[in-house]
């Protein structure tokens, strides 16, 4: 069985789920990560190497947080994309969008089957969201199809840590306290259950980053956060 099979969800149970907590998913994410999901997804974003006047797309985009971080380093010449699957929690993107002022448009879409033109985009993005899509290198394969030869495509990941202390703490936090939280501030157990068994079915850190070459990216590296909890990967668009 290969690792992208391993790792295939099932689409409609998630985005159901996805659905239900997306109005207290920031919260939740801020709770987990202990703040520091946001200055993961700068590194996310800073790999995309943008700048003023270039385009982005963000897949798997949940709520907009690395979407308005690309809108960032794009500026107000730049454009940005926002896809996902889960209409609730686009809808809170959009919200978002229009509090912070953010020109980021955002539509419904499946990562897996991009309905853009080939070479439409100086980057590509996914954060916290290729976990839950089967078939990883197709997903990989169509995020290098809609970047030019040359951008980026870069995934920010939850991973198995090797290295003590970290792995004991992994055990502890996502397999127990985070199912806990879930339940208190989510009132949605089934789903921060469901969190630490993506993680468990999703390819080590190096096993990723050979799908994404198996997908026609190049240059393909990775480098460990947060003591090999978070996984930052990036390739060259072919």
């Amino acid at each position: 069985m290969t690792a992208g099979a391993r790792a295939a969800p099932e689409p409609e149970r998630v985005r159901t789920m996805f659905d239900g907590i997306a109005g207290r998913y920031d919260l939740m994410n801020n709770i987990i990560s202990a703040g520091r999901h946001h200055r993961w997804r700068q590194l996310a974003a800073d790999a995309a190497a943008i700048g003023p006047g270039m385009s982005a797309l963000d897949v798997c985009c949940g709520t907009g947080e690395m979407a308005f971080a690309l809108a960032d380093r794009v500026g107000p010449t730049g454009r940005v994309f926002g896809v996902d699957f889960s209409r609730r929690m686009l809808e809170i993107a959009r919200q978002k969008a229009i509090r912070q002022g953010a020109a980021v448009q955002f539509s419904l879409g499946d990562a897996s089957q991009l309905e853009l033109e080939p070479d439409a985009f100086d980057a590509c993005t996914v954060g916290f969201g290729v976990r839950n899509i089967p078939g990883l290198a197709g997903v990989f394969a169509e995020m290098n199809r809609v970047v030019r030869p040359g951008g980026r495509v870069v995934c920010l990941e939850i991973t198995r840590p090797i290295r003590p202390p970290f792995r004991q703490f992994y055990r502890i936090w996502f397999d127990g306290v985070v199912p806990a939280l879930g339940r208190i501030v989510s009132r949605h157990e089934s789903a921060y259950s469901y969190l630490p068994a993506s993680v468990r079915r999703f390819p080590a850190a190096a096993e990723l980053a050979a799908i994404m070459r198996e997908a026609g990216l190049q240059q393909v590296g990775y480098r460990l956060l947060a003591g090999g909890i978070i996984a930052l990967h990036w390739g060259k668009a072919t």
